[in-house]
């Protein structure tokens, strides 16, 4: 795993997680990148790309979990940035469905 996630900002861990659901469906649109785009500032969105593109789902999953670890999250914090992460494009796929339950699995 890449230490790069270690370091990560409660904002950086969710656009970082934005970018994970985004993907969940197999397909990042523009207008999604759009959307993630406009959570932070430019340099930071590219870093974290350039870093999410290159991450398989466990590595994905793994970053997430020590992340998550590190920044120590209370239940209210992660119950509003699921509900942010699951309703930013108003669809709930199947696969978003699937991630919500994984994600759970991380979170609690």
């Amino acid at each position: 795993m890449s230490n790069s996630s270690k370091n990560w900002s409660k904002n950086e861990l969710k656009v970082y997680l934005l970018l994970l659901c985004a993907q969940a469906d197999s397909e990042l649109t523009q207008i999604e990148i759009d959307m993630i785009k406009q959570k932070t500032d430019s340099a930071t969105f590219a870093s974290l790309y350039k870093e999410f593109i290159k991450d398989d789902e466990d590595t994905s999953f793994e970053k997430i979990e020590a992340s998550i670890g590190v920044l120590e999250y209370s239940q209210m914090e992660l119950s509003d940035l699921k509900k942010e992460l699951f309703r930013s494009d108003k669809k709930f796929t199947a696969a978003e469905q699937y991630l919500n339950k994984i994600l759970d699995n991380i979170l609690y």
